[in-house]
């Protein structure tokens, strides 16, 4: 009971010390206790609350007097206090009345600051969007601007770094919903600008491929009359003739080049400056950027293809001026020219490959052209145009690096058809000179005409240098004519080997080869028909054998003119020689049996106007009228025949005797002559005594003896053996000839 009472007294401190919150242990202990317990916890409480009362009363007794002074105070401010109040709420009152503008005023600044943090907001926002829309207005300038390429790059920002800050937006939804459109827009603008330059360059291409070809021939000729100045200064002088007059020519054109690159050098264009290629470069740059790169690059080369196709197909008409091969080569060239460009300034737009597979293709069709084209040409001259083009077409492709030895091949293939059309060209100024020729020797009054003539014609005679003007030089007009226009041959045969890239032996080769051809060819066969023209007397054909003899001789001078044009010694091994010696001997022989014919034909004329009367009774005491005229006639054709070599002249005398024999005893042997009368006998024989006079007089100089006269002896034998008829035989005596 005893340990019970301080354990009440623990629990009662723990109550009065301890949150109310936490009792319900502390109570939970005292019934966990002994029995009863709870009756001796409850008057324990009692005492203590009791003791409490105690205390407070203890406490209220000791305040009461200062509590009841605080109320005596209170009471005593009072009035104060309602006389407070009535000021505080007139106070209150004045001051409600003057707050009322102040809060205006707040409210107003409240409104304001609110639509500041608005503004801001919104400032915040558009700072946000403006990038946006300046990049979009942006975009929409450089696509008027055409400025496709940099509208890519932009549409490319925006996408990736300012339309993703500010996607909430609807105008930003509508962007984004835009820019696939004007892609697809600049991809049609970009090829639509594409096709517009593929069509200006191929309307275009010959200009542009007429400058390129104008500058590489500017740049050799320059190159080629540089070269000679640097070697005349040296005093190399490497051509003798026509050469020195190139030379000279030479200079006054490199004068001009230098004349004309300082007046000009800012003009120089190329195909930069003809052609805007920014069409290309963007739709490259803009298809490479949109990842349609290779599809770009097969278009391309699929449209230059096609229109390589266009520009090989030449006009049906190109053969006939110079103008239509030169339309087509600088096509051509314009064409390549572009490509190189294209090759050189893009990656992979074009490849080496491709523009050498493009040109190998491109080559075949030309070289396959020019053969059928060039076949019809006929004029040398346009030929030589022709070559000239190829030339400078070669070296101005070559220069961009495109392989050429297929076209040098081929113009050695025009070179023959060239050297054709030369030899048909000179056949018919050889017949115009024969035409013209009056096949008389030709007449000098003084030593200037004299000097003129061997100008033109290299002519030696020590005995006619002797002899005073007037005179006349053996060959007729035609001679040096003929001689001029081989060497013009020969100069328009250089021109086309000239710039074919050859040895100066080869060049001298070819100028010996074309010109046997002449001579063999042209100038025999010209040469041969001239001798067969019927109204070619036996004066013409003496003289065209004089002239052959000069023009033989003058071969020699021909082959020195060659060598020095293409400075090749004629001792070299492989120089060619002019066949020009067999070609003037054949005409010789061929103009020599000419005569012989023509004497023969015209003693049948005289013969066939023999008039016998083979029944006369006694001669007329003379030789014929006719047979006096054809011994005339040959007396005088004879002394024209002085001129000729003497076996030549001797063989148409012995020949015109021998047939003149012949014709008489077929006379005399008629099967149609049934009689014939004594007189008939002695006149005949008074005519072959004629021809035996003039057998004797030695007609042609050079025969032995009486050799001519035994042209008649077989005559002369026939008339005392054979039987003239069925009744009458004669026999004449011998006669000798004094």
């Amino acid at each position: 009971m005893a340990d019970s009472l301080p354990e009440h007294d623990r629990i009662l401190q723990e109550i009065e010390s301890t949150d109310t919150a936490c009792v319900g242990p502390t109570l939970r202990s005292v019934y966990d206790d002994q029995p009863n317990a709870h009756q001796r916890f409850m008057e324990k409480l009692d005492a203590c609350i009791r003791n409490h009362d105690r205390e407070i009363e203890k406490m209220c007794n000791f305040h009461h007097q200062g509590f009841v002074d605080a109320i005596t105070e209170l009471l005593k401010v009072r009035a104060d206090a309602e006389k407070l109040k009535v000021q505080v709420t007139d106070t209150n009152r004045r001051l409600q009345d003057a707050g009322k503008e102040v809060i205006a005023q707040t409210e107003e600044i409240i409104r304001c600051r609110v639509q500041q943090r608005n503004i801001t907001t919104v400032v915040e926002k558009l700072q946000l969007c403006l990038p946006v829309l300046e990049m979009y207005s942006k975009l929409k300038e450089q696509m008027n601007v055409k400025r496709y390429y940099s509208a890519l790059k932009t549409m490319e920002q925006l996408e990736n770094l300012y339309l993703p800050r500010v996607s909430q937006y609807r105008f930003c939804q509508i962007m984004i919903e835009n820019l696939p459109k004007l892609r697809e827009e600049i991809k049609e603008i970009s090829m639509s600008d594409l096709k517009d330059f593929l069509e200006s360059i191929r309307k275009h291409s010959d200009r542009i491929g007429e400058t390129a070809m104008k500058q590489a021939q500017q740049q050799k000729t320059f190159s080629t009359t540089l070269q000679k100045q640097n070697n005349i200064n040296y005093g190399r002088n490497m051509h003798l003739g026509r050469s020195r007059i190139l030379e000279s020519k030479n200079e006054i054109t490199l004068k001009r080049t230098f004349e004309e690159d300082d007046e000009h050098e800012e003009e120089v264009l190329t195909a930069q400056d003809l052609v805007d290629f920014s069409p290309v470069y963007r739709c490259l740059h803009i298809y490479s950027v949109l990842g349609d790169g290779e599809i770009f690059e097969n278009y391309y080369r699929k449209q230059r293809r096609k229109q390589a196709r266009l520009v090989l197909q030449p006009q049906s008409s190109m053969h006939e001026t110079v103008e239509g091969y030169r339309r087509y080569f600088s096509q051509i060239v314009g064409f390549f020219v572009v490509e190189d460009h294209i090759l050189h300034v893009t990656q992979g737009l074009v490849t080496r490959t491709y523009t050498d597979e493009l040109w190998n293709m491109a080559l075949s069709k030309i070289i396959a052209v020019l053969r059928t084209h060039s076949s019809y040409c006929s004029d040398p001259d346009l030929v030589l145009e022709l070559k000239n083009l190829i030339v400078v077409f070669a070296d101005t492709l070559q220069g961009y690096g495109f392989p050429v030895n297929r076209l040098f091949d081929l113009l050695f293939e025009i070179r023959d058809q060239y050297n054709e059309t030369l030899l048909k060209k000179w056949s018919g100024l050889f017949r115009d000179i024969f035409e013209a020729d009056n096949y008389s020797p030709i007449p000098v009054a003084n030593e200037e005409e004299y000097k003129i003539v061997i100008s033109k014609f290299p002519f030696q005679d020590p005995e006619l240098d002797k002899q005073s003007f007037p005179k006349k030089l053996p060959m007729s007009q035609s001679v040096p004519q003929i001689y001029i226009q081989v060497k013009e041959f020969i100069y328009a045969s250089l021109k086309f080997s000239e710039s074919l890239h050859r040895s100066s032996t080869e060049i001298d080769d070819m100028l010996r080869k074309s010109t046997n051809l002449l001579l063999t060819r042209t100038l025999s066969s010209c040469l041969q028909n001239l001798i067969k023209k019927p109204h070619i007397g036996l004066t013409e054909l003496v003289q065209i054998i004089i002239n052959t003899t000069h023009l033989e001789q003058a071969c020699k001078y021909l082959e020195d003119f060659i060598s020095n044009i293409t400075n090749i010694s004629q001792v070299t091994v492989h120089t060619a020689r002019l066949y020009g010696l067999s070609t003037f001997k054949d005409a010789r022989h061929a103009a020599e049996g000419e005569i012989y014919t023509k004497l023969n034909q015209k003693i049948d004329e005289f013969i066939q106007i023999a008039d016998y009367d083979w029944t006369m009774s006694e001669s007329d005491g003379r030789a014929s009228g006719y047979l006096m005229d054809l011994i005339n006639f040959l007396r005088s054709t004879f002394q024209v025949f002085t001129h000729l070599p003497g076996k030549v002249a001797q063989t148409a005398c012995m020949s015109a005797c021998q047939h003149l024999s012949t014709s008489l005893m077929q006379m005399l042997l008629d099967s149609e002559l049934k009689q014939i009368s004594m007189g008939a006998i002695q006149q005949f024989n008074l005519d072959v005594i004629q021809c035996e006079l003039f057998a004797s007089s030695e007609p042609v100089p050079g025969f032995q003896g009486d050799t001519l006269q035994l042209a008649f002896i077989d005559l002369r034998q026939d008339m005392k053996d054979k039987e003239v008829g069925p009744v009458v035989r004669f026999y004449l005596p011998t006669r000798t000839v004094p």
